[in-house]
């Protein structure tokens, strides 16, 4: 039924954009529509908020699926209200997102755009798919009920790599809501979760506690590891931050 439903999507719309983030999902989405015969191209959106590592694997993955992809980027915290980090900071950062996507769109003449959100995503708990609404952004995998087990499954089944991808939300989910957003912040966090990468950990987050600390949350199959890595940890953290603690309540 699904199938079907995300068949006659892509019989009805054969060309379409697709805010990309080089994610599970989206990158389901660019596949699906190019298995159904649908002229795709791919919009990345670079700013402060996204580590390099996932405009590597987007830029990989639309070459490995002969997508076309325009990678632009903006300064995210050039808008103060996104930079003051207020409960709905996501909304107003999708709105020039999603602005600018519908401008590289329509000067590539292509009026349908279409984003990765699936049935799992709870739209109450989103602000930024208010935006979407608002700038006539369609979700096809949401629409046609997929879920995020759907569409790893089916990755998995496409042979795509990104099917055990872990989730990665956007590094200003990292600094609390109130706390303001910096550019050096955020650098701190993306180098510490790399650190933490190149360790071995995975499917991680570093969370940045007011004024000069740092919380690490990892799966419970690898806290094990944290205490082993304990002496590595530190060495790395302590310099750049005065309390680290570890999250006792796994990912």
């Amino acid at each position: 039924m699904q199938h079907d439903q995300l068949s006659k999507f892509f019989d009805e719309n054969r060309q379409i954009a697709c805010a990309f983030s080089g994610g599970v999902d989206s990158s389901y989405l660019i596949y699906s529509a190019k298995s159904a015969g649908c002229e795709v191209r791919a919009y990345f959106i670079k700013s402060q908020f996204q580590p390099e590592f996932e405009m590597n694997d987007a830029i990989e993955f639309a070459a490995n699926h002969n997508v076309p992809l325009t990678v632009v980027t903006f300064d995210a915290l050039e808008d103060s209200v996104v930079a003051h980090n207020p409960h709905d900071r996501c909304y107003y950062c999708k709105c020039h997102i999603l602005k600018k996507i519908r401008e590289l769109a329509g000067a590539d003449g292509i009026e349908i755009i279409c984003d990765g959100t699936n049935a799992d995503d709870d739209e109450s708990d989103r602000p930024g798919m208010r935006a979407m609404h608002e700038y006539g952004i369609l979700s096809p995998l949401r629409e046609c009920g997929y879920t995020k087990a759907d569409i790893r499954r089916l990755s998995k089944e496409a042979g795509l790599s990104t099917h055990d991808k872990p989730s990665y939300a956007c590094l200003a989910t990292r600094i609390p809501t109130g706390t303001l957003i910096t550019a050096e912040r955020l650098k701190i966090i993306e180098h510490v979760e790399e650190t933490l990468f190149k360790m071995g950990f995975s499917d991680l987050r570093v969370r940045f506690m007011p004024p000069d600390g740092a919380k690490i949350q990892l799966p419970d199959s690898q806290m094990g590891m944290a205490l082993e890595k304990r002496a590595e940890i530190l060495k790395a953290f302590s310099p750049i931050f005065k309390i680290t603690v570890l999250d006792l309540l796994s990912r």
